[in-house]
């Protein structure tokens, strides 16, 4: 069940503003596949393009490798959830799941049969004559995953499907949704600007940016390996180090930090660094340590977070287990390793991220 999305040279206008600009990917069959990326970024247009509810100004689409790119919405055989429900509010929490079926005029026998099969699916079986406002946020939203899934569609679009609920009903739906889509394996594209969201879901992730493509590949691949500063600073919070380019090395606060052969000395460059990958211990590990001042700690729960001072005046944010942590108190000189850093030069018209007054990027 289900079938290949691919997208290629997507472009899309409103007037003189380009929304989609040359955007191509391909969502595998049976998989999830999540379009990351932050408001306005165009991910949400795209996916509009593959439902048929925007028309593409320039490209390609494809369902099952079928051309749709003109084709109606109807034709196309795809679910569509929204971010606010979009439930009938007039009808039943049965007559919800129905419409499409009803709509395509099936035979009552089998709409009432495969409307009963979704709602036990969906864990709603005892609100069927509920309607809408009955019902709580999460509830709502599975009413209108079982109406999306009810005409048995190949594709599944889902449109920041979680972003109207609240953080706790949320991770418990990303779980059960998680779990749905095993049973089911209907290819499946995910629109979502949570970096969690999609690293928990996705077995795929294309991150966006300005209505282009950023990069492509599985969340580890995103999240261990990014391949632009966009993406170094969006997905996972990242502690943003300037310095200097010298002998391949990033130059700053007397550290030098190997993995900038790629740049040309003397140029400006930026280290994005995990608040996990920093390394805060009371004496000196190694010739690459760095001194810094411990400015503030926060207990949370099994971990610490520390905000450090380097003596250049930048700022980092340290994530340590409480049980490494050690007798540190604020106002203490610290040593600091830094781990697993990914240096870029700054990219065209971006200025050097300003770590005296922002130190990290992405939420901690």
């Amino acid at each position: 069940m289900g079938a290949t999305i691919a997208v290629e040279r997507l472009v899309k206008r409103f007037g003189s503003f380009t929304a989609v600009d040359g955007v191509g990917f391909e969502a595998p069959e049976g998989k999830i596949t999540a379009l990351l990326g932050p408001s306005g970024s165009g991910k949400s247009t795209v996916l509009r393009m593959i439902a048929g509810l925007e028309r593409p100004t320039a490209g390609r689409i494809t369902l099952a490798g079928e051309d749709q790119t003109l084709a109606a919405v109807q034709e196309r055989r795809v679910g569509f959830v929204f971010q606010h429900y979009a439930l009938f509010r007039h009808m039943t929490v049965r007559q919800n799941v129905a419409f499409g079926l009803s709509v395509r005029k099936e035979p009552k026998a089998t709409v009432r049969s495969r409307v009963d099969e979704l709602l036990d699916l969906v864990h709603l079986g005892p609100f069927a004559e509920r309607y809408p406002h009955n019902l709580s946020g999460g509830q709502r939203q599975r009413v209108a995953l079982a109406r999306a899934l009810a005409p048995r569609p190949k594709v599944l679009l889902l449109d920041e499907p979680f972003g109207a609920l609240d953080a706790r009903v949320r991770r418990d739906l990303r779980h059960w949704l998680d779990g749905l889509h095993r049973e089911l394996g209907v290819t499946s594209l995910l629109v979502t600007h949570d970096q969690e969201e999609a690293l928990e879901l996705a077995n795929r992730v294309v991150v966006m940016h300005l209505g282009k493509v950023e990069q492509i590949g599985s969340p580890e691949e995103i999240y261990n390996e990014p391949a632009t500063p966009f993406v170094a600073g969006f997905v996972g919070a990242a502690n943003v180090i300037q310095g200097q380019v010298q002998d391949g090395h990033l130059r700053f606060a007397g550290q030098a930090l190997a993995g900038a052969g790629h740049i040309d000395d003397g140029g400006a460059a930026q280290a994005y660094i995990r608040p996990h990958d920093v390394r805060v211990s009371g004496t000196r590990n190694n010739g690459d340590s760095v001194q810094a001042s411990l400015e503030r700690a926060n207990n949370l729960g099994w971990m610490s977070k520390l905000h450090l001072r380097l003596d250049d005046g930048q700022t980092l944010i340290a994530h340590v287990p409480n049980e490494d942590l050690g007798a540190h108190a604020a106002g203490d000189r610290v040593w600091v390793d830094l781990r697993n850093a990914k240096i870029f030069a700054p990219t065209d018209g971006e200025a050097p991220a300003d770590t005296a007054d922002g130190d990290i990027r992405a939420a901690v």
